[in-house]
């Protein structure tokens, strides 16, 4: 009998690949995908990402959106409290697993871990522990398709964002920085492959740069990602 998992969803690539692992074992069954978004730009937390975006991604993959809304400037309090609420309206349902697409950081591990001790919800990481090289390349070959979102400009340049990864891209990123961006060097959005019914299409729009919030300089370089086309 399948075990039913909540996948912690970005909309990025090592998410979607750990997510494709699953679809393809014969151990689980994917409920749905729990995405944190901020109130206040109605976009993905982390990646900056459009909602309807995240929607037309989860469209295509079939799957139901768990969204935990947080407000610009999220107290950690504030924000343990949303997804500890989360974490209860998954264990309601009746669901014992939630998967993660962590490579090798060991304290964002250690934290998720200490999130769901005695909350009767288990951490599963598909792609824990493999190299980044081999991740990417089982990505791409998979015939996965992503563009850069947003990219840390103290690590890589600027102009990596709004770029496709493909052979060209790591024959140019920099070496001395980890191929996936598990450092935080980039991130991603991903707009088909082989679980998605329909390609996500999307245009270019504005860039924009953000300052690091601890040292009040110029860092993070976002490129509205803007959607082509309505819902399917």
């Amino acid at each position: 009998m399948k075990k039913k998992i909540v996948v912690s969803f970005s909309g990025g690539k090592d998410s979607i690949l750990a997510l494709y692992r699953l679809q393809k074992s014969a151990d689980w069954e994917i409920d749905s995908l729990l995405t944190t978004l901020t109130e206040d730009y109605d976009r993905t937390t982390m990646h900056g990402v459009r909602n309807e975006l995240l929607e037309m991604q989860a469209k295509s993959l079939g799957l139901p959106l768990r969204a935990v809304w947080i407000p610009k400037d999220c107290s950690n309090d504030m924000y343990q409290q949303r997804i500890e609420q989360a974490v209860d309206n998954i264990k309601a349902d009746g669901i014992q697993h939630i998967m993660f697409g962590d490579i090798f950081l060991e304290d964002v591990k250690k934290y998720r871990e200490n999130m769901l001790e005695g909350t009767g919800i288990t951490p599963f990481f598909p792609i824990w522990g493999e190299s980044s090289e081999q991740i990417i390349e089982e990505f791409l070959s998979e015939g996965f398709k992503t563009v850069v979102c947003c990219s840390d400009t103290l690590k890589i340049d600027a102009s990596f964002t709004g770029r496709v990864i493909d052979e060209q891209f790591i024959e140019d990123y920099p070496k001395k920085h980890d191929i996936c961006g598990e450092n935080g060097e980039f991130h991603t959005f991903v707009f088909d492959g082989p679980n998605f019914a329909f390609p996500v299409t999307y245009t270019l729009g504005e860039t924009r740069m953000v300052k690091d919030m601890f040292s009040n300089e110029d860092r993070f370089y976002y490129v509205d990602i803007l959607p082509k086309g309505e819902l399917k």
